[in-house]
């Protein structure tokens, strides 16, 4: 499945019956950090799960027990990865994508560089690395 490189939230959630309507939560977690801003509009794309029952959680092969609230971050905390600079954000971090549109902040870079990070902080919706060595 090809995702856009303008995807700005993923999160699953359950479609409800509301009277003649139908309605998703989006969860708070996306209105807080700025994915998603009350009042706007937004495409919605729906994408079965596999294996669909309607039931809660699922545990995956270690026995943890997976959130419903969506896929876990394409990142984990020490990975060192080569990312590109895309955008700078409210503060004049840089700012990068990976997969899925997941957002990596990145202090003191510009738009357009190519730079060697370490994942120093992950969160739900994005990632915090700090510049290792410049390409």
């Amino acid at each position: 499945m090809e995702i856009s490189d303008e995807l700005i939230c993923l999160f699953s959630a359950d479609v409800r019956e509301d009277g003649d309507r139908y309605t998703i939560e989006i969860p708070k977690r996306e209105v807080d950090s700025g994915s998603v801003a009350p009042g706007d509009v937004y495409r919605v794309a729906l994408i079965e799960r596999d294996g669909a029952d309607g039931g809660g959680d699922d545990a995956d092969a270690t026995g943890a027990t997976a959130t419903v609230d969506g896929p876990q971050p394409p990142v984990e905390r020490g990975e060192i990865r080569y990312v590109e600079i895309e955008d700078l954000g409210k503060q004049g971090d840089g700012i990068a994508r990976v997969e899925r549109g997941y957002v990596i902040i990145v202090p003191d870079t510009e738009v357009g560089e190519r730079v060697k990070i370490e994942v120093s902080e992950v969160k739900s919706n994005f990632a915090v690395g700090e510049v290792i060595d410049d390409e």
